[in-house]
């Protein structure tokens, strides 16, 4: 059995919380800022802003942040408003590096997306982002004073995959390395795609401003894509076809969105910048962090975790999933700090008490009171939980059945009776896609991760199935396996499955219905990413996936549901519901199909939860 342990927010801050100002201090009355232009093995020089303290009584290790999105502001007498990773790590001291990625900003080189890490190493000229990092440290090992040669490596979103990547064959001297919310795989899970689906508008939205070239060296910005509307919905179906999003915005100057339509499967394209693929016995520390409302990078997180726990079990591999947005936790403001989180103390109590004594353990040789291996937080109940691992080892997968009349049980379908259907239907239109949220917005906004699905009442493309109340909490813990039976009339469709919470309403009906997970697979991809699959009109076939993990009680009274649709819109593209390349097809392409989701013996769609008990403190 699992052993529970409840962390009280107040007590453990007061254990490792330094005495940090309310505003801290100018950076530049604590640090002396410092450029450099540090050589690569092949001769290419990478910009790299030094922050060295002032105070010279005692070494400081090396804290090393590498970014494709600038380290201003530039010049040595222009400093930021904050360095490092925090201000209570800025007030503790380090040398903190800031460093603009080959071929960004006032670095030299090429930039390229996700740049993939070289499987074979033998050639000591060849480079790329490990070997990068690896050059940079040893550098700032010969060329700093008054370090004391250890150094760490942190970095959020894209920053966050380049401290991935520092870990493969790390210098002796990376001591602690901690991926936040980190891109890991661009078609199975990230921003890109989720199980093949793009997820058009993050990639559009991030394209249309970063990925234009510019000219270099440069200090300055993209420029803010101008939708003509503040209605994503709107904007998203009118560009039509995927084909047109070049032929009226990019004219082929966005290199990563024309590689993307020209890479529709899970090619060696995609497989070199998996970068989890690459990772082998790892040597420093590692602290990955995400939060639970990531709409960007929640499958990086939990599986580069989960990637380190299997191929360097002998690693201190530590995670943090806490009830936060894209990079949540570095901030004093969140919007989930209502309903579900503990509003700011959980992101002062995650620097102070998690993050810093990390870092000053392994680069200063502090001692720490505790190490927790997963430090996770339980939505619906709100709390933190201390855990063993993660998943816990003793959640059992509990199996609950699409049933007739709309709902949802842990028994199997009976035989139908004479006459009885045994599926469901409903026509998916792409004319008409089914909106991801009731929210007026061009952005993809992760809000959506926990809001009210009541918006789509009444909607014949969406099915619903529900639970009967529950009279004791429920629990679950890790990933959510996905089994459906599905039919259509088209040759490809998407199946989007919702996990939601039917919170009790104040007069005893049913209230909000809170969305828990809720993911999409494009259905071409059912038996192989590499290898798409059209499918035979009218022709019953299995439909499996996993939604990402969570760790939810749903309480009692409450109900669970499940709702099924065929598109997400504009969170994921739209499928032609024809077996085409999607990137070329053309408006005609575009059809109406019917699909069944099928509820009989022998075709029982269903949802596997990752049951535990409920803690009872």
């Amino acid at each position: 059995m699992m052993r529970w342990a409840w962390i009280v927010l107040g007590a453990m801050m007061t254990a490792h919380e330094p005495a940090v100002s309310a505003a801290f201090a100018g950076i530049s009355e604590k640090y002396v800022k410092s450029e450099h232009r540090i050589p690569m093995r092949d001769g290419t020089h990478l910009f790299t802003v030094v922050y060295t303290p002032r105070d010279r009584s005692r070494t400081y290790p090396i804290l090393i942040e590498r970014t494709p999105y600038g380290v201003g502001p530039y010049g040595v007498d222009e400093y930021p408003e904050s360095i490092g990773p925090s201000a209570e790590m800025a007030e503790s001291g380090y040398i903190f590096v800031h460093q603009d990625v080959r071929g960004c900003y006032m670095s030299e080189g090429e930039f390229e997306d996700i740049r993939p890490i070289r499987a074979d190493r033998s050639d000591p000229r060849a480079t790329d982002e490990s070997t990068d990092a690896r050059d940079t440290i040893a550098w700032l090992l010969a060329n700093l004073p008054n370090h004391n040669g250890r150094v760490g490596i942190w970095g959020i979103s894209y920053p966050g995959f380049y401290a991935i990547a520092a870990l493969i064959d790390a210098h002796p001297a990376l001591a602690a390395v901690s991926p936040q919310a980190p891109v890991f795989d661009w078609f199975l899970g990230d921003d890109t795609h989720h199980n093949g689906a793009l997820f058009l508008q993050q990639e559009f939205n991030f394209d249309a401003v970063f990925g234009v070239a510019r000219p270099r060296p440069t200090t300055q910005h993209g420029e803010p894509f101008d939708h003509g509307t503040e209605d994503g919905y709107a904007f998203f179906l009118d560009l039509g076809p995927l084909r047109r999003a070049d032929e009226l915005y990019f004219r082929g100057k966005r290199r990563f969105w024309s590689d993307v339509m020209k890479h529709g499967t899970y090619d060696e394209f995609w497989k070199a910048r998996a970068i989890g693929r690459r990772l082998g016995k790892v040597d420093p520390a590692v602290l990955t962090v995400g939060g639970w409302y990531d709409a960007q990078n929640l499958y990086g997180a939990l599986n580069l975790h989960a990637t380190i726990e299997r191929v360097s079990p002998g690693t201190e591999n530590l995670l943090v999933m806490g009830p936060w947005s894209h990079g949540g936790w570095s901030r004093e403001i969140d919007f989930t700090a209502e309903p579900e989180s503990g509003g700011v103390e959980t992101n002062r109590f995650y620097r102070r008490s998690i993050e810093m004594p990390f870092f000053e353990h392994h680069l200063k040789g502090r001692p720490r009171d505790r190490v927790v291996k997963a430090w996770v937080w339980e939505t619906g109940r709100r709390r933190a939980r201390a855990l063993e691992t993660w998943p816990p080892r003793d959640s059992r997968g509990s199996a609950y059945h699409l049933g007739a009349g709309g709902r949802l049980s842990v028994d199997p379908p009976a035989a139908s009776v004479s006459g009885a259907v045994g599926y469901d239907e409903y026509v998916s239109d792409p004319a008409r896609p089914v909106p991801y949220t009731a929210k007026v917005t061009v952005d993809c906004r992760e809000s959506y991760m926990l809001e009210d699905q009541r918006f789509l009442s009444g909607r014949p493309d969406v099915l619903g199935y529900r639970s009967d109340r529950l009279e004791e909490p429920l629990t679950i813990a890790g990933p959510i396996a996905v089994e459906l039976f599905v039919s259509t009339d088209g040759t490809d469709a998407d199946w989007v499955l919702k996990l939601i919470e039917v919170l009790p309403g104040e007069d005893g009906s049913d209230g909000e219905e809170r969305l828990v997970r809720g993911d999409v697979m494009r259905g071409r991809f059912r038996e192989s990413f590499e290898h798409p699959k059209g499918f035979t009109p009218g022709v019953p076939t299995r439909v499996a996936f996993s939604l990402p993990d969570c760790f939810h009680t749903f309480r009692a009274g409450s109900r669970v549901m499940v709702q099924i649709q065929s598109s997400w819109f504009p969170l994921v593209d739209r499928n032609p519901q024809s077996f085409v390349d999607i990137a070329t097809a053309r408006a005609s392409d575009f059809r109406a199909s019917r699909h069944r989701v099928h509820r009989e013996p022998g075709r029982a769609s269903r949802l596997i939860l990752p049951v535990v008990a409920t803690p009872t403190d």
